[in-house]
């Protein structure tokens, strides 16, 4: 897929979009604070991916509005970049989903298409622990993708 189109942003209902990847910027964004009310605010417990959490309880529940003009300039690939000092980020975009689920505040296809994308990112983290040679890890996301897969096959 061309990386500019998986990044186009839209508007929208666009939690299903937002379940790989991270497509909102925060710089970019202007949300009413009923919003936070509802979701609540960034998890502090997360040392990155704290913005793909937060948008996706926010897209879960609301529909995004778009403004097609570019407002924002963003610059990336910086050698400080935290997405360059945290390996593995798929690790924190799983504990994102679950907790997601946890809540149990999602409709049944959004459910379904979550718990996909849950088994997807588990299935990505259970090959790299296993090329390092991490089989606590490998256990653990077994588990979960275990887990995981039985849910799914019961919706």
């Amino acid at each position: 897929m061309n990386s500019k189109k998986r990044h186009a942003k839209s508007g929208g209902r666009i939690f299903p979009r937002c379940l790989s990847l991270c497509l909102i910027s925060p710089s970019a964004a202007v949300i009413h604070k009923s919003v936070f009310s509802d979701v609540g605010v960034f998890d502090e417990n997360l040392p990155v991916c704290e913005d793909y959490d937060l948008w996706l309880r926010i897209c879960s529940r609301y529909p995004v509005g778009y403004v097609d003009e570019k407002l924002v300039n963003k610059f990336g690939g910086h050698s400080d970049q935290l997405s360059r000092a945290y390996p593995a980020m798929d690790r924190y975009r799983v504990y994102a989903i679950q907790k997601l689920l946890n809540s149990e505040t999602l409709e049944k296809e959004d459910k379904l298409l979550a718990v996909t994308t849950l088994i997807q990112k588990l299935e990505i983290l259970i090959n790299g622990a296993r090329k390092r040679g991490n089989l606590a890890r490998v256990q653990k996301y077994e588990r979960s993708l275990k887990e995981y897969s039985n849910l799914q096959q019961a919706e």
